[in-house]
């Protein structure tokens, strides 16, 4: 139930603060007129998501048990490859989605309101489509009836309590650290929801190794107790999952935490700090040919000096003479 909250919260705001944003921008740029096709696109894009993932659910159920395991098995893969994008995306443009936003309103202003509409339904429907597919898929692998569903309505509808309040300036918080924590958190969930997705695989003998368990301990946590329960309902925990599964569940878990939790512009700090260097390495021949050339003028103009001397003792001498 706590995953599924924390997934309904985390798209939640996301839709609505692109949501505020948008209202804001038309009500301060004079264009309040024009809200009811944002409102029209947000409405669109909430039926297409309910919609999808009641498709996905009744759609399963005609299925044979392995055609459910391997569509389960390969949306769970899907999934987890969109909440990844999602948390990196967030992460990196974060700073930048007003600005992004404004543009693409200012620029659906001048179109007309199918373009307004067509701006508010591809802003929320993403989020909307990608929260669909990830709670199903949740709700199967915790296997825990119509909790894992009241937890994610009750994170949407914290997330729209939010973004109301953000857009009345009666709530400020760090959106930048919200994000990371949060981010992280999904990281870990979707980990577990990739090690189940590869579970379902091999009981639909697309993978192999369903007998190769890694370990089994579900007399230390039973599966059906309280707390094997909240694990499981949590981080898709499995008390004996097999050898392929915990190798998935690492392999993407590791790097994909570190890259997630490091500097923002740690690659392109590293990336620049390797060219400045180079420049320098590539102008110290260039400053160095300048400075002989330098030189090399000086020691002509020390040359001129003297054959300029040297030639007006001689016109003294000469003059001394005929005196």
């Amino acid at each position: 139930m706590f995953s599924n909250f924390l997934i309904g919260l985390r798209e939640g705001l996301e839709a609505s603060l692109v949501v505020c944003i948008l209202i804001a921008y038309l009500v301060k740029t004079g264009n309040k007129n024009k809200l009811v096709p944002i409102w029209i696109g947000v409405g669109i894009a909430v039926v297409v998501s309910l919609a999808f993932g009641a498709g996905l659910e009744f759609g399963s159920q005609e299925m044979t048990f392995k055609a459910q395991e391997a569509l389960g098995g390969s949306l769970s893969i899907i999934s987890v490859g969109l909440v990844t994008w999602m948390v990196f995306w967030m992460r990196r443009t974060a700073r930048h989605l007003k600005t992004e936003l404004h543009g693409k309103l200012d620029a659906a202003l001048s179109m007309g309101t199918g373009a307004l509409v067509a701006t508010a339904l591809l802003a929320v429907g993403r989020e909307g489509l990608e929260t669909s597919l990830f709670v199903w898929r949740a709700v199967h692998a915790a296997d825990d009836g119509w909790h894992p569903m009241i937890g994610a309505f009750l994170g949407i509808a914290a997330a729209v309590v939010l973004g109301w309040l953000f857009y009345r300036g009666a709530l400020r918080i760090n959106l930048s650290k919200f994000f990371t924590w949060t981010g992280g958190m999904l990281v870990i969930v979707a980990a577990g929801v990739l090690a189940y997705g590869v579970h379902d695989l091999q009981e639909a003998e697309f993978l192999g190794g369903i007998h190769n368990q890694a370990f089994d301990i579900s007399a230390t946590i039973p599966p059906d107790s309280w707390y094997g329960t909240l694990l499981k309902g949590t981080f898709n925990f499995q008390p004996d999952p097999t050898v392929l599964q915990i190798t998935v569940w690492a392999l993407y878990l590791i790097p994909t935490l570190a890259l997630f939790l490091a500097p923002v512009g740690f690659g392109r700090s590293v990336r620049a700090t390797d060219q400045k260097a180079q420049k320098a390495t590539d102008e110290k021949p260039e400053a160095d040919s300048a400075g002989d050339g330098a030189r090399d003028g000086d020691g002509a103009v020390h040359d001129g000096e003297r054959v300029r001397d040297g030639a007006r003792r001689a016109g003294s001498g000469a003059g001394g003479n005929q005196v």
